[in-house]
């Protein structure tokens, strides 16, 4: 189950499916919320009935927030209410007191991070004064039928409640005042602040221990786990270095296994140390000036020209362009097409797809509106995604994000022209223009 709404400050659950047999609560605290319900309510009959509605799945989408949760409820007609119910806040000096008995035991915070309402907890409570449950009267009722006492509207509401709390005790907490993400924030907070603490020498034996004689005792797993969780945050994440770091230098006496080639080793470590260095500054959220985040999900021949792009030695660039089972005119076109537009802009290159009937039409369409009537110029379609200008070496490709690619025609072979457009007029302009340098 997740919630899912405006903050910290409120929660909103989807409807829930209707709940075929069995009883509406598995948990202790859920048993609790409900007896609260029926000690409240004057009328049996109504409860009776708001079971039954929320049985048929007839509450909606609900929405919790402290002092208060929500939901609007239809009858067997169709008809609508809005029901609420009021549970009451604790005051900011009442969860001062709750954080504390919270912090004092590692098991409360572990149970409720496994989505359990500590027994103790509730206990350690109630002796201090506050009752993290409700009780008899703590359920008050309002709903838009106007009943002035829990009708089956606002009875159906707590029914379905009762399921949220089985799942995350958090909710009821909500209610009290306080949303998850705030409560385990102050907890950490406190215990960091403790932890910061001289500590007590009360209990020292002398020789620095103050636990057991004779070893530590075992700790459960739960509490091991709160601890941990309850330790200072961590420091932020560090800064972005300015450049990637150095490849090592491979150029020893010692003579190579067969067939490992030193130098190009060397050139595949500075690549990977610069792709590394541009995934960190994505990761980090400051790669604004990093230019052409690392790619991934790259068949080995396409890595090929992403590395031969970079313009290696001529030794490295023909070692690639072999590799990948193209020829070097063929590299050249694709290493072109890569600096145009990385992964993208190759598939345009290489590969041919069919736009299906929907994607043809709007790339007609999108043609069609591209230049005034005098102006437009006659494109054939030259298969796939692709079309030439009648009476000029340029051609206009679409790629499948909805991008047009400038192509010219030089040597026989299509050439990439420039960088994409979403507009095919300025796309074509840029094709015309490369054909007249």
């Amino acid at each position: 189950m997740s919630g899912y709404g405006h903050g910290d400050g409120e929660r909103t659950f989807a409807a829930l499916p209707p709940a075929r047999g069995g009883a509406f609560t598995r948990t202790w605290w859920g048993q609790v919320w409900l007896k609260a319900l029926e000690d409240t309510a004057l009328d049996g009959q109504q409860l009776k009935a708001g079971r039954r509605h929320a049985r048929a799945g007839a509450v909606g989408a609900v929405s919790v927030r402290p002092g208060r949760i929500t939901a609007v409820v239809k009858d067997r007609d169709g008809t609508a209410h809005r029901s609420d119910v009021l549970v009451r806040e604790f005051s900011g000096e009442e969860w001062e007191r709750l954080l504390d008995l919270a912090v004092d035991s590692a098991g409360h915070i572990a149970a409720l991070l496994d989505r359990e309402m500590p027994p103790h907890l509730v206990e350690d409570a109630a002796a201090a004064g506050l009752d993290l449950l409700p009780g008899v009267g703590d359920l008050d009722p309002e709903c838009g039928c106007e009943a002035w006492d829990h009708c089956p509207h606002t009875a159906a509401l707590c029914y379905q409640v009762a399921r949220l709390l089985d799942e995350d005790p958090f909710v009821l907490l909500l209610m009290r005042g306080r949303g998850e993400r705030t409560l385990l924030d102050q907890l950490q907070e406190r215990s960091a602040s403790r932890a910061a603490a001289p500590p007590a020498r009360d209990g020292d034996d002398g020789d620095g221990a103050s636990g057991d004689v004779g070893g530590m005792p075992g700790v459960p797993a739960g509490e091991a786990y709160a601890s941990a969780f309850l330790l200072p945050p961590l420091p932020g994440p560090p800064g972005v270095p300015d450049a990637p770091g150095r490849a090592p230098s491979l150029d020893t006496d010692t003579e190579p296994e067969p067939g490992v080639d030193p130098a190009a080793l060397e050139f595949l470590a500075a690549d990977a140390a610069e792709r590394a260095h541009r995934l960190l500054a994505e990761a980090l959220g400051s790669d604004g000036g990093v230019p052409g985040c690392a790619e991934a999900g790259l068949t080995g021949a396409q890595d090929a020209v992403r590395l031969a792009a970079a313009s290696p030695a001529p030794w490295i660039a023909a070692r690639l362009t072999a590799g990948s089972g193209r020829s070097r005119a063929e590299m050249d076109l694709a290493t072109r097409a890569w600096r145009l537009g990385g992964a993208a802009a190759l598939a345009v290159l290489e590969e041919e797809w069919t736009p299906d009937s929907e994607a043809l039409t709007r790339a007609g369409a999108r043609l069609a509106e591209a230049w005034e009537d005098d102006e437009r110029p006659v494109l054939r379609r030259a298969g796939g995604a692709r079309w030439t200008a009648v009476g000029a070496e340029a051609q206009l490709r679409l790629g499948e994000d909805g991008r047009w690619w400038p192509y010219l025609k030089s040597g026989g072979r299509w050439t990439p022209a420039g960088p994409p457009d979403r507009d095919p007029a300025a796309a074509l302009a840029t094709a015309s223009a490369a054909g007249a340098v």
